[in-house]
């Protein structure tokens, strides 16, 4: 299985979930990029393609906006393969916090 985790700029939330699951999880692929292309390549993070969207069985996104970037931009094509977690962007990278959120909200 080839899981894709999305935010905005794939510096905390996406980030974390991707190296935690990846740890956790290690039968299963793990990915994580970053919506905003401006931030991503600010920061030297991975920006979200067409090409990982392929990649992936399924895609967790953090809140419903990269959802609906996704769906606008792909015209829909992968909204089936996506869930919304509604992870606001209040955490930082691996927070305790946001890790019990994941493993609370991710289900493989």
């Amino acid at each position: 299985m080839k899981i894709l985790f999305v935010c905005s700029a794939n510096k905390e939330r996406s980030k974390t979930a991707d190296d935690y699951f990846s740890e956790k999880y290690p039968n299963i692929e793990f990915q994580s990029a970053g919506t905003n292309i401006n931030l991503c390549r600010k920061e030297g993070t991975n920006e979200l393609t067409e090409d990982l969207l392929i990649w992936s069985d399924k895609v967790f996104v953090m809140e419903t906006k990269h959802f609906n970037l996704i769906k606008k931009y792909t015209n829909g094509k992968y909204g089936n393969k996506i869930t919304v977690l509604n992870i606001p962007d209040n955490y930082k990278y691996y927070s305790q916090d946001l890790i019990d959120i994941l493993k609370q909200k991710v289900i493989l």
